[in-house]
């Protein structure tokens, strides 16, 4: 994920995560937590948004995590899924996976629907 998001980053992507995970739940995490694992992880989006309520989550129709969605210039989702084919993926996986996303995301950045 992090590599992805470094890659999108080079190509002027503007990449958003979102954390809709509910107070209790796995994954919650307010601001303070949300820094720390930006910092942890050496992730690089250009913003975390914190959706404890779902209100996001559902408007997508997100069913997993992490559940990937590419948003044209035209503001059209041209691409929603996995990030692979790996379920659950491990970092042994990476190097065999399917990279769904990645190639939906060259695609797109190419000019191809």
């Amino acid at each position: 994920m992090q590599t992805l998001q470094r890659y999108a980053k080079d190509k002027n992507v503007i990449w958003f995560s979102i954390i809709s995970s509910a107070k209790g739940e796995q994954g919650y995490v307010d601001a303070k937590g949300a820094t720390a694992d930006l910092a942890t992880y050496q992730a690089a989006p250009v913003a975390v948004l914190l959706d404890p309520d779902g209100k996001v989550g559902h408007l997508f129709d997100a069913k997993t995590t992490p559940h990937m969605f590419i948003i044209n210039q035209d503001g059209l989702v041209v691409y929603q899924g996995g990030i692979d084919d790996q379920d659950p993926p491990t970092p042994a996986d990476i190097p065999k996976s399917q990279p769904y996303f990645k190639n939906a995301l060259d695609e797109v950045l190419a000019g191809k629907k």
